[in-house]
């Protein structure tokens, strides 16, 4: 059984005022890319890596994912989360069904390896896997500036990534997605939960240091992680 990784950095930064996809912007010296490439370079697990990244910067995706030996190759993206993964599908067209897929957010460099190994033992049981933190603020939904519904807070969770998939389930869930007219989403999770509603989705536990970088202050957050674990406190370890 394989286990492959697929690294998101289709993004072009628009929310971050950057000139630059923000996957290509540096922090503690070095691109947020090879930062989220790595984690999955290290972990034992995994056997290859795929990089997914925004059209017409795949020459600087390729220069940076050139020193990690488990990338497969770079790929295009597409304008959309859902295109990319797409694009990342069609490169792993020749896997088994049953192959294990881990799908990443290249956006955010610094999840760790506690976080990567309970998603792919959650795989062992379950055919989807979502990463996600309790809520830590109360969450509304509103219509017209009025709230219509008050979830309660400690039945909500805050998504991250990896997401994780035997590959044939998320491959059959895109299938029925592109069918469908009416088919947006803005994770994989929502694909499978939507056209696959029967597959039960585990959730295990995130990690707030595993932050997505969206806006200018991420970047300040990220250099402070970066410098943290550049400089460890003595006897204090990451995972």
């Amino acid at each position: 059984m394989r286990t492959l990784a697929v690294v998101l950095a289709g993004g072009t930064g628009q929310r971050i005022g950057s000139a630059l996809p923000k996957q290509l912007i540096e922090v503690g010296g070095r691109p947020i890319l090879a930062l989220a490439i790595e984690a999955f370079d290290r972990c034992e697990a995994i056997d290859e890596i795929i990089v997914v990244m925004a059209a017409g910067h795949v020459p600087a995706a390729s220069r940076i994912a050139a020193p990690f030996p488990k990338v497969r190759a770079v790929v295009e993206g597409g304008a959309s989360r859902s295109e990319s993964t797409l694009a990342a599908l069609a490169a792993l067209v020749e896997e088994a069904d049953d192959a294990r897929v881990l799908l990443h957010d290249a956006a955010r460099p610094f999840v760790d390896q506690a976080v990567i190994g309970r998603c792919l033992d959650a795989l062992g049981r379950y055919d989807a896997v979502a990463v996600g933190l309790p809520a830590s603020d109360t969450i509304v939904a509103v219509e017209g500036d009025v709230v219509t519904a008050m979830p309660a807070r400690q039945s909500l969770r805050r998504f991250q990534t990896p997401q994780g998939f035997r590959l044939g389930t998320v491959r059959r869930a895109y299938e029925l997605a592109l069918a469908d007219p009416a088919f947006t989403a803005t994770d994989d999770c929502g694909v499978v939960h939507r056209y696959l509603p029967d597959v039960p989705i585990r959730v295990v536990e995130g990690s707030e240091r595993n932050l997505k970088v969206t806006h200018p202050l991420d970047i300040a957050l990220a250099e402070h992680i970066a410098k943290d674990n550049a400089d460890p406190l003595p006897g204090k370890e990451h995972a």
